[in-house]
């Protein structure tokens, strides 16, 4: 995979330095994770109790985790590869660089929510949505679809979080259901539209919060972590999921694989087999307001509504593998 090495080279060699920062005495698993510590660290202190064996995580993005291991080859320490989208697990998989997981471990979640060489299973799902202001905009006029994006009346109301891996895997889809030319269409006529930049979703949600913005592209459990901490009473902003099988309704997953290289096969399988297991699952469904993926485990601490009453676009998640073509279209578009 040498270009997609070239378009991450310049940040891997800063996470060689960050990464490379680790405890004198090495552990019995090594886990690299692009999903946020602060999300994710308590569940992993469970794991290691769990499996038996000292773990150590490593965290960065998903994107440039998956350049790291794509760099280190069979040399790399990595034993399981935890990240924040199906885009960052496909590029692995495309390069060998996935083991193929035991049925008992992906017969846990449905069917389109695990790769289908088993190369890597799901561990939770997020939702693209629409956070909107109710000062500005009623219910009734949310856009839901992708094109209603590109109306004027929104010029300079949309916020987006342009660095974000979610972005880019969102990106990805309308590449993959409207093909190079109509996703680089449809990019040009938001660009025209002035969407405003920030630097990740939370920023995007306290624009539409604040009245900045009318309107922000999130995943949807930034909204419910916000409700949850501050009381529905002290969030202004409102929530909207897209329905119709549109592009901008994708639902993606979080997942866990096994690298072909690990030194411990066995203690990495029972680590990812750890994270669909009924605790992890209650984790992602109360701590992170993920939707979990194992059928049978709903939040007892947010109101989500059901992941089967959603209308998410048909892709193939482990499409959204090309995020090269997708960074390059971006770039192109002046929308990186």
């Amino acid at each position: 995979m040498p270009r997609f090495r070239l378009i991450f080279a310049a940040t891997v060699v800063v996470l060689l330095a960050a990464l490379t920062a680790c405890s004198g005495q090495s552990a019995d698993l090594t886990i690299y994770s692009g999903r946020n510590e602060q999300l994710v660290g308590g569940l992993l202190e469970q794991l290691e109790q769990q499996i038996g064996g000292t773990v150590e995580v490593r965290y960065g993005s998903s994107s440039e985790l998956a350049a790291q291991l794509l760099e280190e080859g069979d040399a790399s320490p990595a034993d399981v590869f935890f990240s924040q989208d199906a885009g960052a697990r496909g590029a692995l998989a495309d390069a060998g660089r996935l083991a193929t997981l035991p049925t008992t471990t992906l017969d846990v979640v449905p069917q389109q929510y695990r790769a289908g060489d088993g190369s890597w299973v799901g561990t939770s799902a997020r939702a693209r949505v629409i956070a909107y202001d109710p000062r500005q905009v009623s219910e009734i006029d949310v856009p839901s679809t992708l094109d209603d994006l590109t109306d004027p009346r929104w010029k300079g109301q949309i916020g987006y979080p342009p660095t974000n891996p979610s972005w880019h895997a969102f990106v990805t889809g309308v590449r993959l259901l409207r093909g190079e030319d109509g996703a680089r269409a449809w990019l040009t006529a938001f660009k025209a539209n002035e969407p405003a930049r920030f630097d990740n979703n939370i920023l995007t949600l306290d624009a539409v919060d604040s009245g900045q913005i009318a309107l922000g592209l999130i995943n949807h459990y930034y909204w419910y972590e916000r409700v949850a901490e501050r009381g529905a009473e002290a969030v202004t902003a409102r929530l909207a999921f897209v329905p119709g099988g549109d592009p901008l309704g994708l639902v993606n997953v979080a997942g866990a694989a096994v690298l072909a290289s690990t030194d411990n096969p066995e203690l990495a399988v029972a680590a990812v087999a750890f994270l669909v297991s009924p605790t992890a699952q209650q984790y992602f469904a109360d701590v992170t307001a993920e939707y979990p993926l194992r059928p049978g485990v709903s939040s007892t601490r947010h109101p989500l509504p059901p992941l089967d009453s959603l209308q998410p676009p048909d892709i193939d998640l482990s499409d959204l593998a090309s995020l090269q073509q997708t960074l390059a279209l971006l770039q192109e578009t002046g929308l990186s």
